[in-house]
């Protein structure tokens, strides 16, 4: 049975101590899991130490079909290291041993180091070892980014402590990354959501739109991050036009009016809301001081961002998160478009002239944890990046990071067909040249200013 090993190091600004419990704590392995792939744990027991025991199912890229994985963690030695070896799956042999070590008093490196064996001995190796060697150089590429951006993130705010933050949209594309990054600073993350509780997926129930909250469940909480709201990228009909609007402004008023009445209230609010607030402004860049549009969802945004007004009255810091296109592998409109592109099919939408203002995942995150802790921040900011394109320079761009043609043309009237005249004017047309100017005067650091470097970093090419 060939062997190969496999070995990439990466060293940290944080003390080993901080860089250990980074992995150790709850999220760190849905952190770094890449989101090409996706992945379902099956079984989890214990933590990191001898005997735990993972059990995954992985869907590799575009495969219908998952992967049972069976880890097993061994010779764990605090602060050190600790060892997956697998029990069953995919190779003959997986045995990856990470390990830590300090590099001076405020400096850490982390080793990776994996034997492993490809199923059909010398056979196996032949066909497939090239691939399998490229696959871990771009998932470990991934995995030491992931790490570095979040631990550098958490430092810049360690001397405020760990935070309790209470979250609503937990379980969406943007609350499930947001949740597992804070988990692993140390944080305490509080999910919101409805139905019964249930601990790691709702711990405070509630319901919007009978107006139940329990203020006692959010007594003491530190921050209160509010991202839930019906989807808007769905063909409208009139009840879904309702509970676009509905699910954001009822949401945000039942939470508002509860944090005010709080004896001990939240530091912060972090309250959803979106770039469509600007409406179709066709070439003209666009800041936080920019008049609003108008349309449907511009009315819808200014509710959304009128509901917090008694939060803000208690005196409590709101912030509006004006959110642009996130772009990540696991959800949201990359994730739609990818299965188009890959087969060559991309290409530009009705034209391809208006304005597109996208964010990495990896930075809308980062965006929000510095909205957390910078005072400075309040009212509206603006979480794209730094360098808005034209449609027609997205598709291109996506084309160039899949290596695929993306000239194929969507016509306005076949999007008119499928999600009918108004959403196509408001959601996928609409041109929208957004800036982030509050961010970049408040000094956060894009790890992926560039379209081309979100896309190659979210899709690990």
């Amino acid at each position: 049975m060939p062997e190969r090993t496999f070995s990439r190091e990466l060293r940290v600004p944080v003390s080993v101590n901080v860089l250990w419990a980074w992995h150790e704590r709850p999220g760190a392995f849905e952190r770094l899991s890449p989101p090409w792939d996706r992945v379902r744990v099956v079984e989890r027991s214990g933590g990191l130490t001898d005997g735990s025991r993972v059990v995954l199912d992985v869907w590799p890229g575009p495969s219908p079909v998952p992967t049972r994985w069976v880890m097993m963690h061994r010779d764990y030695r605090h602060g050190a290291q600790f060892r997956d070896v697998m029990q069953s799956g995919p190779f003959a042999l997986w045995d990856h041993v990470h390990a830590m070590r300090a590099d001076g008093a405020n400096a850490s490196v982390l080793t990776d180091t994996i034997r492993y064996a490809l199923p059909l001995g010398a056979l196996g190796d032949t066909a497939g070892g090239w691939y399998a060697a490229s696959t871990l150089d771009r998932v470990f590429r991934y995995r030491h980014a992931v790490t570095a951006h979040d631990l550098t993130r958490h430092a810049r705010v360690a001397d405020r402590g760990p935070q309790r933050i209470a979250i609503t949209g937990a379980s969406g594309f943007i609350g499930r990354a947001l949740s597992h990054f804070l988990t692993t600073g140390g944080h305490t993350v509080l999910r919101i959501g409805r139905g019964r509780v249930e601990p790691g997926n709702v711990d405070i129930t509630w319901d919007p739109a009978r107006g139940v909250l329990d203020p006692r469940a959010l007594d003491g909480v530190d921050a209160v991050i509010h991202l839930a709201g019906a989807s808007v990228a769905e063909r409208w009909s009139g009840a879904h036009r309702r509970a676009i609007l509905d699910s954001r402004v009822q949401g945000t008023a039942l939470l508002a009016r509860t944090l005010a009445q709080l004896e001990q209230k939240p530091r912060v609010l972090l309250s959803g809301s979106a770039i469509g607030i600007y409406g179709d402004r066709g070439d003209e860049v666009l800041t936080e001081d920019s008049t609003h549009g108008t349309g449907y969802l511009v009315d819808v945004a200014r509710a959304w961002e009128s509901a917090t007004a008694p939060a803000e009255a208690a005196g409590i810091r709101t912030v509006h998160l004006r959110t642009g296109i996130v772009l990540g592998a696991a959800g949201g409109a990359l994730a739609k478009q990818l299965p188009i592109y890959r087969l060559g099919g991309g290409g530009p939408i009705a034209g391809g002239a208006f304005w597109q203002s996208a964010i990495a995942l990896d930075d809308e995150i980062g965006a929000i944890h510095h909205a957390l802790f910078t005072e400075s921040l309040r009212g509206p900011v603006n979480l794209v990046g730094p360098a808005p394109v034209t449609q027609a320079e997205f598709a291109r761009t996506l084309g160039t990071v899949l290596s695929r043609p993306a000239i194929a043309p969507v016509p306005r009237f076949a999007l008119e067909l499928l999600f009918g005249a108004e959403m196509t004017r408001e959601v996928l047309t609409s041109s929208q040249r957004v800036v982030p100017a509050r961010l970049l005067a408040s000094g956060f650091t894009f790890g992926h200013a560039t379209l081309e470097a979100m896309l190659r970093f979210e899709l690990g090419r």
